[in-house]
């Protein structure tokens, strides 16, 4: 039986005191699970209250933690992802799906088919494209009885806040507000900073030799006995030339991977080949191109989600060279997650592959196919 007492409980052990608004986010949380739960046994699902709740408020306000808390927790039929990725999935449904008068709706019942409980971390919605078929979905997920939670850094009003579109998504933000439990996380604190510091380095400037030997040391600690050298690969169906690639650790110059001409589905493709990257050569002054800098924003936040190591190496401190710029979204969240990615709390699947291999009396710098 969920309840809010084993929700607690859990985040107490992650060192957590939950605040007002997460505790008001655990209460709404539990009772949208409960009812999904009775609903198993009705006739109707619209009987038992809200379908879903929106949780927003700035980065590091707590609500992936507390949504992540309950999801594990949850005992029903469930899923969750990052946006991107549900996104990639809906569109490549999309591309090979029979023609006909509801073709998007017959896809997201599809998608939809066999999930009681959907969480979508870091909801969002900058292009008209993205907003038409989350319009969609929205509306048969609700139909479908799905019980769904949202976290995002925008309150449902600020959706789609292009004055030239806007207008079209407030049918969907009005079936939002009135569908959801909507939840303000407004607590004063960063979870992300603050934290004690990773025992080993992760982020490294300027760009000298120093630098060069601790990414030379990182990759042949993951990856012994492999060659150090150019290599040919693809991301997504694009070409990326790497400085080396082992089969946990791809190790590739910014030019390649943020100023050349790429999409999210790029770092989603490399997220699910490789359990780390080393982003090496990073010179900041490309970061005013704003094309540059949505791609590094997405580079990050597809690795923060999938818990992969990530490494920089770059002339100035990268939190330093992202403060006061602008043209790419979401840029807060962005150095929230830089923080914590320092930080000696974040551990990465590359960094549980060591724990587990040295566990299993195998070398820890054995190497294992990505994920």
């Amino acid at each position: 039986m969920l309840d809010e007492t084993r929700i607690m409980r859990a985040l107490t052990v992650r060192g957590i005191t939950p605040d007002a608004r997460q505790r008001e986010a655990i209460s709404a949380l539990v009772t949208l699970v409960g009812a999904q739960q009775r609903a198993r046994h009705a006739w109707s699902t619209a009987a038992f209250g809200p379908q879903g709740v929106y949780c927003h408020g700035l980065p590091g306000r707590g609500k992936s933690l507390v949504v992540d808390t309950l999801f594990e927790l949850a005992p029903c039929r469930k899923r969750r992802l990052h946006f991107h990725e549900f996104l990639r999935e809906m569109n490549r449904r999309l591309v090979h799906a029979p023609r006909g008068d509801d073709r998007l709706g017959d896809v997201s019942r599809q998608w939809l088919d066999g999930i009681e409980l959907l969480c979508f971390d870091e909801f969002h919605v900058h292009d008209v494209a993205d907003a038409f078929l989350m319009g969609r979905f929205v509306d048969t997920a609700i139909n479908l009885g799905t019980r769904i939670v949202l976290t995002s850094n925008y309150a449902p009003d600020d959706l789609l806040p292009d004055p030239e579109f806007h207008k079209r998504f407030l049918p969907t933000i009005a079936q939002i507000k009135r569908c959801f439990t909507v939840i303000h996380f407004d607590g004063a604190r960063d979870y992300r900073f603050g934290g004690e510091a990773a025992e080993v380095p992760r982020f490294f400037a300027p760009l000298d030799t120093t630098s060069e030997a601790a990414l030379r040391e990182i990759f042949t600690s993951h990856e012994r006995g492999a060659v150090i050298g150019s290599v040919n690969l693809s991301a997504a169906g694009r070409p990326l030339e790497a400085r080396a690639a082992g089969r946990a650790l791809l190790w590739a110059d910014f030019e390649q991977l943020c100023v050349a001409r790429r999409s999210h589905l790029d770092y989603l493709d490399l997220a699910e080949q490789w359990q780390g990257l080393i982003v090496d050569r990073l010179h900041t002054a490309a970061l005013r191109q704003s094309h540059t800098l949505q791609r590094l924003v997405w580079l990050i936040d597809i690795f923060y989600d999938r818990k992969r190591a990530l490494f920089i190496a770059a002339d100035q401190p990268i939190e330093t060279a992202l403060i006061g710029l602008e043209g790419a979204h979401d840029l807060s969240r962005t150095l929230s997650r830089l923080a914590e990615m320092q930080s000696r709390a974040y551990r990465s699947t590359l960094e549980r592959r060591g724990d587990d291999n040295a566990q299993d009396g195998i070398d820890a710098g054995a190497s294992s196919p990505g994920i």
